[in-house]
């Protein structure tokens, strides 16, 4: 059986946790309240471009035909790009005598130093002239 001792301390504990959230919750002077904010602007978005925009654009952001500029006719002809971009991809091209060589970043080739690689176009420097051949295109005819 609970002694008289313990049922104080119960009834006590009780009391104190019945008491006290109600004379938390009571309103005191003791209190600051914080200044009113002033009244928020609803937000607005932007209008939407019409649908038709949309299939007008170019597909994964490719340029733009007006935008794309036409390499110098004796800058190699880029055919692929094998590995891995900003590790140790390789760029091959073709050369001026038809034969095919594979490039590394700051390599040379016909007078062309290869700059940059993309991952649709090789960036070819010399001297002060600068050229972006990009990869060919395949015929839309596919497999035969």
């Amino acid at each position: 059986m609970i002694a008289r001792r313990e049922l104080y301390a119960i009834g006590s504990a009780a009391l104190v946790a019945i008491a006290f959230p109600l004379l938390m919750l009571q309103p005191g002077a003791d209190r600051v309240r914080a200044p009113a904010q002033p009244a928020a602007r609803p937000l607005s978005a932007a209008p939407l471009p019409p649908l038709a925009e949309a299939y007008r654009r170019p597909l994964f952001g490719a340029p733009a035909p007006e935008a794309a500029e036409e390499a110098p006719a004796d800058a190699p002809a880029l055919i692929g790009i094998v590995g891995r971009l900003n590790h140790d991809a390789v760029a091959m091209v073709r050369t001026a005598d038809g034969s095919t060589r594979t490039l590394r970043v700051g390599e040379s080739v016909d007078g062309w130093r290869l700059g940059s690689l993309a991952i649709d176009a090789a960036f070819f420097e010399r001297g002060s002239e600068k050229a972006r051949v990009p990869l060919p295109v395949g015929d839309d005819s596919g497999p035969q």
